[in-house]
């Protein structure tokens, strides 16, 4: 079992239960998934760049990625329906804790001038969107392999009924909120 598994289960339900009396424990916050999302609007000009981009997002999560295909025909943007113009992996069980625990513990820090992730970036049912400007924070990737840096959000899905439920839950994941 991953350590962040282990350390909700010993650790997280119990300091929540305290923080915010809940009477069963099922009512205690937990993670559902997170989705890792790669937009790649260069891929309508050249298809190479889909694959190097869905490879990057492998090595990453250790999962396959889909592409995800354009919804409707934006002329402004010389995008057709069907288009691939980007690439996502939801992760769950045990791959999201141990994503998660990667992406506190080595990525994050790595990030230039770090000074903690927005608290705010909530969206007022305790999930949580970060954004993450160039994939080169994570170990996996090997920078000389690179071909352009490119950006990523992470959305981290919880069953938190409120934004303040959510963010004491990742706060004692160790995620590094801006004070």
């Amino acid at each position: 079992m991953s350590r962040y598994k282990d350390m909700y289960k010993d650790q997280i339900v119990d300091a929540m239960i305290k923080k915010f009396e809940y009477k069963n424990v099922m009512e205690v916050p937990k993670l559902t998934k997170i989705v890792v999302n790669m937009g790649v609007g260069e891929a309508k000009d050249n298809p190479k760049i889909m694959e190097s981009a869905v490879s990057d997002l492998e090595t990453i999560t250790g999962q396959k990625a889909v592409v995800t295909k354009a919804k409707k025909s934006v002329a402004n943007f010389k995008i057709r329906e069907g288009m691939s113009i980007g690439c996502k992996v939801t992760l769950r069980g045990e791959k999201m804790y141990e994503f998660l625990d990667r992406l506190v513990n080595l990525a994050l820090p790595r990030v230039r001038d770090f000074r903690g992730v927005d608290a705010n970036s909530f969206d007022g049912r305790g999930n949580y969107a970060l954004g993450i400007k160039e994939q080169l924070i994570f170990p996996e990737i090997e920078y000389d392999k690179v071909d352009k840096v490119r950006g990523m959000d992470v959305i981290i899905v919880t069953t938190a009924k409120t934004d303040e439920e959510g963010r004491e839950l990742l706060a004692q994941f160790g995620m590094p909120f801006a004070r």
